[in-house]
């Protein structure tokens, strides 16, 4: 690290220790040419991940725009919405990717809301999927009602509680 004193390109680390809650490690220095201490700050550089809309602009993900659909979604219900929305940054984080379609997160949404409240989920679907008319949200609805009647048959057969 470069001394900001004397612009040495050498500097010792005489302290370090995490910072910002984890975020980001504090360094103490000290530049072996002139003396002086300074601390610096190292952080990790993430890369943003850009939203391809479905009229095919892009956009950087706005992880607010991903809360406010979810807490809509899940208003008045017992559902973790901040749970969920960490859930999902957190594997855009990690999965590494530059670039992901809306329709790809409002997937990973949905498979989400499906598994911990059904009502979530059909009010998250209706507006991700835009239903057109009260026959699409029905569809919808039987959809869910014979998923769970399977399941239901399987837990049956098997013995084991749904």
């Amino acid at each position: 690290m470069k001394c900001p004193c004397c612009a040495s390109p050498d500097s010792r680390v005489l302290d370090s220790r995490p910072a910002n809650e984890g975020a980001s490690i504090k360094r103490r220095r000290e530049c072996p040419a002139c003396g002086k201490r300074f601390t610096t700050y190292e952080i990790v550089d993430s890369v943003p991940i850009v939203v391809v809309k479905k009229d095919g602009s892009h956009e950087f993900f706005d992880e607010r725009k991903l809360e406010g659909g979810i807490m809509r979604a899940c208003q008045k219900r017992p559902v973790d919405a901040g749970k969920i929305v960490a859930e999902i940054v957190a594997e855009l984080n990690n999965g590494l990717i530059s670039e992901i379609s809306t329709k790809e997160i409002g997937e990973r949404v949905m498979e989400k809301l499906r598994a911990r409240d059904e009502v979530s989920y059909v009010r998250f679907a209706s507006v991700y999927r835009e239903f057109k008319d009260v026959d699409t949200f029905l569809a919808e609805l039987n959809s869910m009602i014979r998923a769970r009647t399977r399941r239901g048959s399987k837990t049956e057969k098997t013995g084991e509680e749904a």
